[in-house]
C-alpha cells in the first residue's frame, strides 16, 4: 500500500490528480527493476489483457502517458514518422533499436563519445542530445 501512496504523491507533487487509471498506469510503469520502453499501443495491449478487470480506454492511456511526459515521468523518443516510445528512464542517455523486434535498449552515456556539435540557431542552445543506432541481426542480408 506504501508503494501506491508514494506513486499518488509522486503524481501529485507534479501537478498530476491521481486518479485511479492514472495510478494503475503508474504503478504498472514505475514499479519495476528495469528501464521499461513502450508504445502506447504496446502497453495498452499490456494493461488491458482479455482477462484484466477494469480495463483502460486508450484515448485515457494515451492521455495519461502524455501528461506523464510533459510532468517529467517519462521520455519520448521518436524513431521515425509515426513511430514514437516512451521510456521510464528520464536521465540523458542513448539508444539501439532492434528494427527487426522493434525493441529499444538502452545505452550508456558515456559508452557514446560525441566530439563535434553544429552551431544551434541563433537564440537558442542545445538542450539534449539523442543518438538512436538502428540495429537488425548479424544474418540479413543488404
Amino acid at each position: 500500500m506504501d508503494k501506491k501512496k508514494d506513486l499518488a504523491s509522486k503524481l501529485r507533487t507534479s501537478g498530476l490528480r491521481p486518479t485511479k487509471q492514472r495510478i494503475k498506469l503508474a504503478e504498472f510503469l514505475f514499479n519495476r527493476e528495469k528501464t521499461f520502453h513502450f508504445t502506447v499501443e504496446n502497453l495498452d495491449k499490456a494493461i488491458n489483457k482479455k482477462n484484466s478487470e477494469d480495463k483502460i480506454a486508450l484515448a485515457t492511456i494515451y492521455n495519461t502517458v502524455h501528461a506523464f511526459k510533459k510532468a517529467g515521468h517519462l521520455k519520448e523518443i521518436l524513431i521515425k514518422e509515426g513511430k514514437n516510445y516512451f521510456d521510464t528512464n528520464t536521465t540523458s542517455h542513448h539508444h539501439f533499436y532492434d528494427e527487426i523486434n522493434n525493441e529499444l535498449t538502452d545505452i550508456e552515456n558515456n559508452k557514446i563519445e560525441l566530439k563535434k556539435f553544429p552551431t544551434p540557431p541563433k537564440g537558442k542552445s542545445i538542450k539534449d542530445v539523442n543518438v538512436i543506432i538502428n540495429i537488425d541481426n548479424d544474418n540479413q542480408k543488404h
